[in-house]
């Protein structure tokens, strides 16, 4: 490594110490100035629209809510006092969500959420084509 000299560092330092002023370039303040008067002049942003969101964004919980509750019921049907020990996981009704009988509610939540999936879309593209 090399070591500087004396002379190199009294330069570095003469040059460091330098209290020159710096000006701006001529047209800087006028460009600055310039979007300033833009900014101000731009419109506020479009606010959300939450009178529209508020009753999809409850729907939404209240489904949410009742989905989880089934599964809770389902599962504590599954696991409830009146299980039998005999039961191992090989078995098929260790596993009643996967029998037939049960594929009932379970079509029907599906639809139920298809049918949800499509009429939020719909609402939302006539929403925002204007045509509401």
């Amino acid at each position: 490594m090399k070591r500087r000299t004396e002379q190199e560092e009294d330069e570095m330092n003469r040059i460091l110490s330098r209290e020159d002023e710096i000006f701006p370039s001529s047209g800087f303040a006028a460009s600055v100035m310039d979007a300033v008067r833009r900014e101000a002049a731009a419109p506020p942003p479009i606010p959300f629209p939450w009178k529209r969101a508020l009753p999809g964004m409850i729907i939404g919980g209240l489904a949410l809510v009742l989905i989880l509750l089934a599964w809770i019921l389902d599962v504590s049907q599954l696991f409830g006092p009146s299980a039998s020990p005999q039961l191992s996981p090989s078995s098929p009704s260790a596993m009643p969500f996967l029998l037939p009988a049960r594929m009932g509610p379970a079509a029907g939540w599906i639809v139920l959420g298809l049918l949800i999936a499509y009429l939020s879309a719909k609402l939302s593209m006539r929403l925002g084509s204007g045509e509401a």
